[in-house]
C-alpha cells in the first residue's frame, strides 16, 4: 500500500504523513498537527472525508486498505 497523492495537501502544511511496514501489516497515519480537535471521518466508496475542526480533507483510500480510523486527530489507515 503507498500512501494516497491526496495526502500531499495534508504532508505540506502542519499535518506529518508516516508510513510503517510490519511485514503483515501496513499503516498510514496522519497527524493533523497540534492544534487540531479530534477528527471525525465518513467513508464513501474509495474517499475517506475527514473533517478536523473547520477543514475537510478528502482521502483517497488505497485498493488494499483493510481498515480506517480516526482517534485523537490521527488518521490511521491499515492494509
Amino acid at each position: 500500500m503507498n500512501a494516497p497523492d491526496s495526502l500531499q495537501r495534508i504532508d505540506e502544511e502542519d499535518g506529518i504523513v508516516r508510513e510503517y511496514d510490519y511485514g503483515d501489516e501496513h499503516l498510514i497515519t496522519i497527524d493533523f498537527g497540534e492544534g487540531y480537535g479530534d477528527a471525525t471521518i465518513d467513508v464513501v466508496d474509495d474517499t475517506a472525508i475527514v473533517v478536523v475542526d473547520d477543514e475537510q480533507f478528502d482521502v483517497d483510500i488505497p485498493a488494499d486498505a483493510s481498515d480506517v480510523t480516526a482517534n485523537n486527530g490521527v488518521l490511521t489507515i491499515t492494509a
